[in-house]
């Protein structure tokens, strides 16, 4: 058997379904090699099938490679409300009707029954899978030790007709936590204050990020969490190592369990960076907008008042609704009454746990302390269905995301754990949940999780080998010329960490219309900027973690739309730039500090900026009237990068090569 090189967790995974023809080294995967990917699952929701289903029209509407292991859930638009009452949320809805209807799918979810993430990860996800969802925070499921990674729709459907995809393994940190969890702290918690001493789109961007230390006292659902919210963290994928803890949580399934392979990253594995945590002092946690890494101890803001709380949306598991229910019944105990509203709001993320908190009473509690307990879906984390956030309101909530206009257009969101937001709500003002959370009955909230009956269960460790495929020949394919040519043209100028819900709000993620997009790009942040661009300012500069938060490759088709020819910044969100790629719109990579200098001097100077840059060369002049040109030189791209735009983008490429597109596109370059 050959030996094999040292590799992470998330290294392992891979190499489990690294597609490898006859004769390959076999001997495990490194930082930067390009694999193909034998792919488990592919999943999203209506928001994401609506671009989706443009791709899935480009290809000619082929057959799945398995309609067992498509999941599709119909969130992110709907409530009852809506469903009645906005033609966009119909539309999007029947459109996953219809396709589901149409491919027979297995794992079709309808509106209101669950939220996309909620029941894949409860119900289906198994330990050493791979997992590729149109949704950023597909993220989610390496909490139980599988590498789950969101990307752009076209990317997905391409993997859900195929069963593969590719890759370039990330370079991987090392996160440890250290010390005892008090009790009532939630994965929220934790990854707030991650996200707080480390910053976003820091030392995680595009990176693996797997989460050690301390774990036994951290559970499934507290992984959920922490694994949900490493796509705010900036990282590629986050993942738990599956132990025993896992193994006796799957052991309730009644299926979905058999495939779970329990791979271990090896002790000298080769990582990064290696950031420790204490976990052990920590109080509660509130990130202020609008930013997920603005983290701050509640002690800093206890008592600023508050126009509403909202317990919800993906990354609320199970776990924290039955603790913040918990809280609230403690608090009414000792004899306060919420105040008078009609802005608290509960989501259950699934009809299962819906039903389990009315069986179990304490839906009943939330409804005692003036809570709304409505039905599965996104609600007011994405603002785009009828409830959220009016402008200037101020929010306490469980989601993972305090963008602006996140919640609604002009609203302001602090995010917090469900416990926090379940104390802060009694009185409209942000509030410690620890006194509450010390009366509470610590064996009960274990029985009203089923706790205390989870079976034991022995583990074996699991070591990867990849799937070798029978020859491919490659006869009659042939690749199109490498794009060779000069944009011209006068550059708009943003700063760090522009977002996708900055370059087109979720509100106008029902349009697949170029033009339409275009015209509503960067709506709040720069108003104008559509007709600034079809006016010659069609290059964008910005800075770092350009195109993080949301997999919408919406945001890529609203900058075509809107006449942008080059986008250049100092670093990139992964999932947009593998949808920039996709979708062939050009960009480079700069980090040269004196270029961003001499940007920040011509914007000061608010000099009309312009640029020359060769697609080919990776070189770019940029010069103002009255000064000289400079010349300055962009990062290479990575091989697959070059021949994909060689190929026009992802559809292009599957329209020339078909069935064995990725293992044309892989194969070594020598022989090209």
């Amino acid at each position: 058997m050959t030996q094999l090189r040292p590799m992470t967790l998330t290294q392992k995974i891979l190499f489990a379904h690294a597609i490898s023809a006859p004769g390959a080294q076999l001997n495990g995967l490194s930082a930067g090699d390009l694999v193909r990917l034998r792919v488990d699952w592919t999943i999203a929701s209506e928001l994401a099938w609506n671009g989706m289903e443009q791709t899935y029209d480009a290809l000619g509407r082929p057959a799945l490679y398995n309609k067992d292991r498509f999941y599709l859930a119909v969130d992110h638009t709907v409530d009852p409300v809506t469903l009645i009452e906005d033609p966009k949320a119909k539309r999007l809805t029947q459109l996953s009707r219809d396709f589901a209807s149409e491919r027979d799918l297995t794992h079709f979810y309808d509106a209101n029954e669950t939220i996309l993430h909620t029941k894949f990860y409860r119900d289906l996800i198994q330990p050493g899978q791979v997992v590729l969802g149109a949704d950023s925070h597909t993220s989610s499921h390496g909490g139980v030790g599988a590498f789950a990674i969101g990307l752009g729709g076209a990317d997905v459907t391409v993997a859900m007709v195929l069963g593969e995809s590719w890759i370039e393994v990330p370079e991987a940190i090392e996160v440890v936590y250290q010390g005892q969890i008090p009790f009532g702290f939630t994965g929220k918690d934790i990854i707030l204050r991650t996200l707080g001493d480390l910053g976003r789109n820091t030392v995680a961007m595009e990176r693996s990020v797997e989460y050690k230390g301390s774990l036994s006292q951290f559970t499934p659902d507290m992984r959920f969490t922490i694994a949900n919210m490493t796509a705010e963290f900036g990282g590629l994928n986050g993942v738990f190592e599956a132990d025993e803890q896992v193994a006796r949580w799957l052991e309730r399934r009644l299926d979905h369990k058999a495939e779970a392979q329990y791979f271990r990253a090896d002790a000298d594995a080769e990582y990064v960076g290696r950031y420790e945590i204490d976990l052990s002092r920590m109080e509660p946690q509130v990130a202020k907008p609008f930013s997920p890494d603005n983290v701050h101890n509640l002690s800093e803001v206890a008592g600023m008042a508050l126009d509403g709380a909202f317990i919800g949306a993906c990354t609320t598991t199970e776990e924290e609704l039955v603790l913040a229910a918990l809280v609230l019944e403690q608090a009414m105990k000792a004899g306060h009454t919420p105040v008078e509203s009609d802005k608290r709001l509960v989501i259950p993320g699934d009809l299962s746990i819906a039903k389990h908190l009315q069986e179990t009473g304490l839906a009943d509690i939330y409804e005692r302390a003036g809570f709304k307990v409505g039905v599965p879906g996104c609600s007011m984390c994405l603002g785009i269905a009828s409830e959220k956030a009016s402008d200037g309101e101020v929010w306490i909530t469980s989601q993972n995301r305090n963008y602006q206009n996140r919640m609604g257009a002009g609203s302001l969101a602090w995010l917090a754990s469900a416990s926090t937001v379940a104390a802060s709500a009694m009185g409209l003002e942000v509030a410690d949940p620890r006194p509450w959370l010390d009366e509470v009955d610590q064996d009960r909230f274990a029985h009203l999780l089923g706790r205390d009956a989870l079976p034991s269960v022995e583990l074996q460790r699991s070591q990867p080998s990849p799937v070798v495929e029978e020859p491919v020949s490659f006869e009659g394919h042939a690749s199109r010329s490498p794009t060779t040519g000069e944009v011209v043209g006068h550059a708009q100028v943003f700063g760090d960490h522009i977002d996708t819900d900055a370059i087109i709000p979720g509100e106008f993620c029902h349009l697949t219309d170029l033009a339409e997009l275009g015209e509503r790009c960067f709506h709040y942040v720069a108003p104008g900027f559509a007709e600034r661009a079809r006016a010659g300012q069609d290059v964008i500069i910005a800075g770092e973690g350009w195109g993080s938060g949301s997999s919408r490759e919406h945001a890529v088709w609203a900058l075509k739309g809107a006449g942008v020819s080059l986008v250049i910044a100092k670093s990139y969100a992964f999932i947009h730039k593998r949808n920039l790629v996709n979708e062939a719109l050009p960009y480079l990579q700069v980090t040269d500090p004196a270029f961003y200098q001499l940007i920040e001097e011509l914007s000061e100077a608010n000099a009309d900026i312009k640029v020359r840059a060769s697609l080919s060369t990776g070189e770019l002049w940029v010069s103002a009237e009255g000064s000289a040109e400079r010349c300055f030189e962009a990062n290479t791209p990575s091989p697959m990068v070059v021949r994909l735009n060689q190929e026009g983008g992802i559809v292009p490429t599957l329209k020339s090569h078909g069935q064995s597109a990725f293992a044309y596109l892989t194969r070594p370059q020598v022989e090209r």
